[in-house]
């Protein structure tokens, strides 16, 4: 994840890059030349702060469609020569998928566009999977040639080939390039790749690495440190502690005890790790001497562990360790939110409005600090979660602070549901479907959009379909 630059959430470009309903609303209201700015600033600079969970793709195809958007602004970001420079996906995927989703929409531009750089874009694999769910038949096979001459004939490129065809999302543009039938030019190669590809597995599979059956606690906490000494380094505590869980008895808590209190940094994270998972009585006491450790591995193990910790011990000292201003009193305050009863709702609203005034609407706690102000029917929790919903830049926790309002706010239905009809994110649409007043004319004009958009996701449009009777045309 990264931090994008942000707009002020009261601008038409802050609204689109948070992929808010009202950013529709007002980019349609809004003189179009100063909505195509927006939009394009969004799409060519992607404004997610996590562009691998959040969707903004079909939020974007839809309003380009609305403004009568061209692509020429996509072209030249697809083609100028930083793509041959730089070759991370976050650069161009947010402008591929839109393409795709266009193509879906019946823009032949956008499928003619996505054909051209998946020969010679750098992000080609990309392009190829929105061709792959788009595109016919005879586009692909038209493509085979093309892309395998990214890979030269000798063995490194017949291995980058496997890794290609073996990591491929998509895996029907290669079944049809390794049929003789259709594509006889390509088929033998394609169908050497998926062969060696097939035999790489089997081989990782008779070489494992790691621990073996019969390994002492001991050697299982070696195998963890010495993880560390690798370059680059490898983080092995989690797979250790599962190794853990098949070689430990009763017998071997005192060693582990001793690891977690005094052992060298991978070895205690996996102790702790060990024994917050088996409720041990020596946990919590552990884990709070090892989350002031200097230590950064060891400090976040020991949160890390604290939070998957389900006994009613672990929530006693969650109460007890709300107060904190550290990461263990804010994984204090998401237990007592996910977890916590009736009587903890003071609690959790404090940390919900500590947390706001100290580190912003985008602050990782909130992640279960909202939802558990909305479990806990926290009504006075709502104007701080219309504040999190206007400002976070984080559409996820956007869609969990509506959810929340729902629950705590009886204006919701009038309100911020109105606009999440146009959110990019299907769930927060999906929750607006079954709240917003359909008093409201635009609300009415939506949902019937939504129930003929065949983009739509079928959970929004169940959701859409639940609003009308049995009579009423859609």
């Amino acid at each position: 994840m990264f931090d994008p630059d942000i707009a002020p959430s009261g601008t038409l470009l802050g609204l689109l890059q948070r992929g808010r309903g009202d950013g529709t609303l007002h980019a349609l209201a809004a003189p179009r030349a100063e909505a195509l700015a927006a939009l394009h600033h969004c799409l060519l600079s992607d404004p997610r702060r996590d562009w691998q969970v959040e969707n903004r793709s079909l939020y974007y195809a839809r309003l380009c469609l609305d403004l009568d958007a061209g692509l020429g602004e996509l072209e030249r970001h697809l083609f100028c020569a930083d793509d041959l420079l730089d070759s991370a996906e976050e650069r161009t995927g947010l402008a591929l998928a839109v393409l795709g989703h266009l193509a879906s929409y019946g823009r032949e531009d956008a499928l003619l566009l996505l054909r051209r750089y998946a020969i010679s874009g750098a992000n080609w694999a990309w392009a190829l999977d929105e061709l792959a769910l788009r595109d016919d038949d005879a586009g692909l096979l038209a493509l085979g040639e093309s892309v395998l001459a990214r890979f030269p004939a000798g063995q490194e490129g017949d291995r980058d080939l496997a890794a290609a065809v073996r990591d491929a999302f998509e895996p029907r543009p290669w079944r049809l390039w390794a049929d003789e039938t259709q594509s006889p030019v390509t088929a033998p190669r394609v169908r050497a790749a998926q062969e060696q590809g097939s035999f790489d597995r089997w081989q990782r599979q008779l070489r494992p690495s790691g621990p073996r059956p019969g390994w002492s606690v001991r050697e299982v906490l070696d195998w963890a440190q010495e993880g560390l000494g690798l370059y680059p380094a490898q983080l092995r505590h989690v797979p250790a502690t599962r190794c853990l869980n098949a070689v430990a008895g009763p017998e071997d808590r005192l060693e582990i005890i001793e690891a977690a209190a005094f052992g060298p940094e991978a070895a205690r994270a996996t102790a702790l790790r060990y024994l917050a998972e088996h409720d041990d009585p020596q946990a919590l006491d552990l884990i709070e001497s090892a989350a002031a450790d200097p230590g950064a591995l060891v400090a976040e193990a020991a949160v890390t562990a604290f939070e998957r910790m389900r006994g009613t011990a672990a929530l006693e000292r969650a109460r007890a360790w709300i107060h904190r201003t550290d990461a263990l009193g804010g994984a204090a305050a998401g237990m007592l939110a996910s977890r916590g009863a009736p009587y903890d709702a003071p609690l959790v609203l404090g940390a919900l409005r500590r947390t706001v005034r100290a580190e912003g609407p985008d602050a990782p706690v909130l992640w279960d600090l909202v939802p558990g102000a909305g479990r806990l029917g926290i009504t006075c929790a709502a104007p701080v979660l219309r504040h999190i919903y206007r400002e976070t830049s984080s559409s996820h926790l956007r869609g969990r602070t509506a959810r929340a309002l729902a629950a705590t706010d009886p204006s919701f239905a009038t309100g911020f549901a109105v606009e999440c009809l146009w959110d990019c994110e299907e769930t927060t649409r999906e929750l607006a479907a079954h709240h917003a007043t359909t008093a409201d004319a635009r609300v009415v004009e939506q949902l019937r959009r939504l129930a003929a958009d065949p983009a739509e996701e079928d959970d929004v449009q169940t959701a859409v379909r639940s609003r009308f009777g049995p009579e009423t045309a859609v």
